[in-house]
């Protein structure tokens, strides 16, 4: 099979080699389509996050084939997998993109989406991703059916989907609340539709790109401003009497976001982070303690919020024939890459193996 395997920054190449072979209780996958993830772009350029600094030990384990956001069908799996998850040969399934370890304190206290280990596709040596023609769920994986009748590059927006929900999740949003998504990429846009779905006063999508911005009213925004021709900051607090939104839910993954957020919030306010940062961000912490009492709350990965996000796809409500903007072969990774990095001609990228 082909596939693509990650050395070190900025050395990715196509290779061919074996189908993996499935052990006890996993499962042979046939990938159809597989995402590029911003995550992805920021592990490619070197961000300290996945190879390491100073303070932290890098992340990324390589040799490993990349890519966590996929679906596929089960081309073989032992009886022990098919009682496991309640599929069998032929099924089109997606897996959450934590592999748990289902040992450490977090996996036994039931928040299996922060385990430990953290072993997640393409990133780490105990689950090699999908940018490969096949790929193996290892025994402990998280599995969940999902319709044949989807296009397969729509089927594989369920991680990040999945991932927007949690942070709406995480908002408690109420309905009278503002509620404001700075960066409206794939992220982005799986937040404003989860956030509408909450039916709070307003929910108002923040970004630079007018396309974007477009689509998030296709997916479920109220209002738009466009921050590179007005001040955003200063339009939310005259959509508020002067207070600032209620809540800001930031997967712009820059720090003049969340600059802005801060600045944005009304007091007590709640501000949900799910950027991947490149480097780190400094900001005024006495904006959240002293002077607004905020409420930051991390997001990480889809807990619990998988089947919804498929429900939400299976619904076909979502206009994922505008948020699918590119598919390209698995040959052509390199320029999948580069468009996710621009981020000016794409929304969401998707490799087709």
């Amino acid at each position: 099979m082909r596939a693509v395997t990650c050395y070190g920054p900025e050395d990715y190449r196509l290779e061919t080699r074996a189908v993996p072979t499935p052990g006890a209780g996993e499962a042979l996958v046939k990938v159809e389509a597989v995402g590029i993830c911003a995550s992805d772009v920021k592990c490619y350029s070197g961000a300290p996050l996945f190879w390491g600094d100073e303070y932290r030990e890098g992340y990324c384990q390589p040799p490993i084939t990349p890519g966590h956001e996929f679906v596929g069908r089960i081309v073989e799996l032992d009886d022990t997998a098919r009682r496991r998850w309640g599929v069998d040969v032929g099924d089109r399934v997606v897996s959450e993109q934590i592999v748990p370890c289902w040992q450490c304190r977090y996996c036994q206290q039931g928040s299996y989406w922060m385990c430990q280990p953290h072993d997640i596709y393409g990133f780490r040596r105990k689950a090699p991703g999908a940018m490969a023609e096949y790929m193996v769920f290892p025994a402990e994986a998280v599995v969940h059916k999902i319709s044949p009748d989807l296009p397969a590059a729509h089927a594989a927006f369920a991680e990040p989907l999945a991932c927007s929900l949690n942070a709406v999740e995480r908002a408690g949003i109420g309905f009278e609340d503002v509620v404001v998504v700075a960066g409206v990429g794939p992220i982005g846009l799986g937040m404003v539709a989860g956030a509408r779905r909450k039916n709070p006063r307003l929910v108002v999508a923040v970004d630079f790109d007018p396309r974007r911005l477009d689509v998030a009213r296709a997916c479920g925004a109220d209002l738009t401003i466009n921050a590179g021709e007005v001040d955003a900051i200063a339009e939310i607090h005259k959509l508020t009497d002067g207070y600032g939104c209620d809540v800001y839910l930031d997967a712009a993954g820059h720090p003049k976001s969340v600059v802005q957020g801060l600045h944005m919030l009304r007091k007590m306010g709640t501000f949900v982070e799910y950027g991947v940062f490149r480097d780190p961000v400094t900001v005024d912490w006495t904006i959240i303690g002293d002077t607004k009492a905020l409420d930051i709350r991390g997001a990480h990965l889809g807990a619990h919020c998988w089947p919804a996000a498929i429900r939400l796809l299976e619904s076909k409500e979502l206009p994922m024939a505008r948020i699918v903007t590119h598919e390209l072969p698995l040959d052509r990774f390199g320029e999948g890459f580069e468009l996710v990095s621009n981020g000016r001609e794409s929304i969401k990228v998707v490799l087709i193996p």
